[in-house]
């Protein structure tokens, strides 16, 4: 890339903020005193989550649809497909324009997340449900984009979005006085927001960038470990804002100059860690994918000790109904809650002598016992929770003393999802 065309790529990128002004201020870069603490550095926090739409994803779509309609004139008709961020990012560009979007979302899409859809977007969206999962749905909208009824508004593979993510680095450059941070991190869904940010910072010496991804649906990392994109074959689809299984096409073409150690890979169980971490602690509500840079200071501990940090917090739309699922990955992460399946002999007293082999911090947080006439055993399905992971050595070993036969299903994805 040659110095005139990234001088260029600032200059649009300083124009799009601007414009970004007439939709909000800039997100605030807020110094954090507990996370400063713990790392042993100065950490900021850019706040993507107290946006209008609670992310960062209204600034790529809205400088696609500005860029768009500054060549095509008033009355464009856009299209899109989300389920989320993107979705609500899309519908305030469009109320915002006046222009006609229509959003493909799938028929399993929370009614939470359409009703806040509507709300941003009002008559000047048209929601569709259409298929069971985003592959469907995206599909239907590029269909609807082919045929010429519409122009599609990608969610992050495409220049004026990559523009649009960019001024996140503007203005953090700004909030700094123009010092630049030591090592900024940002997450990785699609890759827009990291592709913006490497092209916004490249040749500025002095700060190294950092990524984090999720452990379930780590596609720049895979991409970068084998030097070319790279389609994962699953994903754990829980951080819903970065479960993406390949990055963009041209974002990857910016980004494949990082190495495959500057992207962190953050556990699924650990990240309901840190989001249950900074509500408890901080009163901040974080969506799992807005979590993954806070989650990453853990592995780069060593790294930023002493250093000037800033974390991108991309996005804080949580649906409190998933709570309860949070908590209970945490636990599991932690190794302080465990499912087992274990036989029980069929006889008077059976069910009292197994309770005397709990512990006195060990919960009962699951049990379900299916006595079967005609034979010696029955099976019971256990879940225990602990105050401290070791507890559940221990009742192993209680557990092999009395002859007591269990199997730890846990970490069996299968049977855990089938149960849990």
């Amino acid at each position: 890339m040659t110095a005139d065309s990234l001088s260029d790529f600032r200059a649009r990128v300083a124009a799009s903020t601007e414009a970004l002004r007439q939709l909000f201020p800039a997100t605030p870069l807020q110094r954090n005193a507990y996370l400063s603490e713990k790392i042993g550095a100065t950490v900021y926090l850019k706040r993507e989550d107290l946006s209008p739409v609670r992310s960062y994803k209204l600034r790529g779509a809205f400088t696609f649809m500005r860029k768009h309609i500054a060549s095509a004139g008033k009355g464009a008709h856009f299209c899109a497909a989300s389920a989320g961020n993107h979705a609500q990012g899309f519908a305030m560009a469009c109320q915002h324009f006046g222009a006609k979007g229509r959003i493909f979302m799938p028929v399993t899409t929370p009614k939470q997340k359409i009703d806040k859809t509507k709300m941003f977007g009002g008559d000047a969206v048209e929601i569709v449900l259409t298929g069971d999962f985003f592959d469907e749905c995206y599909a239907a909208a590029k269909a609807y984009a082919a045929s010429g009824a519409a122009e599609m508004a990608p969610p992050f593979d495409d220049a004026d979005v990559i523009e649009g993510q960019a001024t996140i680095g503007l203005e953090i450059e700004g909030q700094m006085g123009g010092k630049l941070p030591d090592v900024l991190i940002a997450p990785v869904g699609g890759g827009g927001l990291a592709a913006g940010l490497t092209r916004f910072f490249e040749g500025r010496e002095g700060m190294r960038l950092r990524f984090a991804e999720p452990l379930g649906a780590a596609g720049l990392h895979a991409s970068l470990k084998a030097g070319r994109l790279t389609k994962l074959p699953r994903i754990d689809g829980f951080a819903d804002g970065a479960a993406v299984a390949e990055i963009g096409t041209l974002n990857f073409e910016i980004l494949k100059r990082h190495s495959p150690q500057s992207v962190t890979l953050c556990p699924e169980g650990r990240l309901c860690q840190t989001m249950l971490e900074m509500l408890n602690v901080e009163g901040v509500v974080l969506e799992p994918a807005g979590a993954l840079s806070i989650d990453s200071l853990r592995d780069l501990r060593e790294e930023l000790r002493g250093k000037t940090v800033v974390a991108v917090v991309s996005g804080g739309n949580f649906d409190f109904e998933r709570l309860p699922d949070v908590r209970e990955r945490a636990l599991r992460f932690e190794g302080k809650k465990k499912y087992f399946i274990l036989r029980l002999p069929q006889r008077p007293g059976a069910l009292r002598d197994f309770l005397d082999l709990l512990g006195p911090d060990d919960d009962i947080a699951r049990f379900e016992y299916l006595k079967k006439t005609s034979r010696e055993y029955g099976s019971i399905l256990l879940g225990v929770e602990t105050g401290d992971a070791q507890n559940f050595r221990v009742l192993m070993e209680r557990f092999a003393a009395k002859g007591v036969k269990v199997e730890d299903i846990t970490d069996d994805q299968l049977i855990s999802d089938l149960i849990v």
